[in-house]
């Protein structure tokens, strides 16, 4: 009902109550009909007095709610900056300044809501043009070999050369699709099966996998310490160790050292993963785990890198309601260190 409908209800209410209370009294004194009239000729005018002094009394006593209810109107008209409660004042019934109170909660909400809404699409936007990028240069790569191998008359070392570029291209598409399906079953789903695991099986394990990788790019892997088991999902953590380790192994260039430390600090179990490198200089460290973000871009496609390595660790880590930091070491090279809660001894 709108409010100054209320408002004249109620002001109709005291003059119709007033006519009806002399029209009572008129009844009663019927025995003087001099009487009656002078009490019917007054009363129009106390009616009139009592429909104005009712409509004034409403209009003050419900201003706070018609507030309300207006801005309530511009609310949902979409006005994100109404502040229910800005108003208040002693005189403010309390049951109106409770009911400010709750409305200011939930356009709070609202704007809350609306804010995480524009991020999420603002994302989504840029993952969108972030995977087009890095599906546009392979095909690319791709397109022009394919093109080139269709002159006949190409030699054999430019056939296997472009033939060559074809199936490395081909590859970064494979992993570029794998790593999106794994970052969507995170954080989708929420594909995690939790149970009791010994940190230091699953980096031994990524180690021994790593181990050709290593060898291949001249760099001396080592692990050190122990750490309190965890509950957790047992090929996520491996992937974790798996991606930090390939991903230090990336930058420390030959003859290089990475080394993985597993301890146990706060209730919590700690994997670090440091190396000799170049660290990765003055940007903000939580840009490392944004998504295709690459600290050294032309390093990193030499590589077979595709920026999505450190976006899976992260997702995973958040899964296991742990955490993941990155720190620039003083004397040069970068460190890993990943917390996840610890389970207590098994006994």
């Amino acid at each position: 009902m709108q409010y100054r409908t209320i408002r004249f209800l109620l002001a109709g209410i005291s003059a119709l109550c007033t006519l009806l209370f002399a029209a009572l009294l008129a009844f009663v004194i019927l025995v003087e009909p001099e009487a009656t009239s002078w009490v019917l000729v007054m009363a129009l005018p106390f009616a009139l007095l009592a429909f104005f002094g009712a409509h004034v009394i409403s209009g003050i006593l419900l201003y706070p709610l018609g507030r309300l209810v207006e801005k309530t109107s511009r609310l949902a008209r979409g006005d994100l900056s109404v502040k229910f409660a800005e108003e208040d004042s002693p005189l403010t019934p309390k049951a109106v300044r409770d009911l400010g109170s709750s409305l200011d909660k939930v356009s709070q909400r609202v704007r809350s809501s609306m804010a995480e809404i524009a991020a999420e699409g603002k994302r989504q936007g840029q993952f969108i043009s972030d995977v087009s990028h890095e599906i546009r240069t392979p095909l690319t790569a791709i397109r022009g070999a394919a093109e080139t191998l269709m002159d006949e008359d190409i030699a054999y070392e430019d056939r296997h050369r472009f033939c060559s570029t074809i199936i490395r291209e081909s590859d970064r598409l494979t992993r570029l699709a794998n790593d999106l399906i794994t970052l969507q079953r995170i954080e989708g789903d929420g594909e995690i099966k939790l149970k009791r695991v010994n940190l230091h099986h699953i980096v031994e394990y990524a180690a021994n996998m790593l181990e050709p990788l290593f060898d291949e790019r001249e760099v001396t892997l080592t692990v050190s310490g122990e750490a309190p088991d965890v509950l957790g999902d047992p090929d996520r953590l491996q992937q974790v160790a798996q991606n930090l380790m390939e991903n230090a192994s990336r930058f420390v260039g030959p003859r290089g050292r990475v080394h993985v430390e597993l301890s146990g600090i706060r209730e919590h179990s700690v994997i670090t993963v440091s190396d000799d490198g170049p660290g990765f200089g003055d940007i903000d460290p939580a840009r490392l785990f944004d998504r295709f973000y690459r600290g050294d871009a032309s390093r990193a496609r030499t590589t077979g890198g595709i920026g999505l390595g450190l976006t899976i660790v992260k997702a995973i880590v958040t899964a296991h309601e742990g955490t993941v930091e990155a720190v620039n070491l003083p004397n040069g090279g970068a460190c890993f260190i990943v917390a996840i809660p610890s389970l207590p001894p098994e006994k």
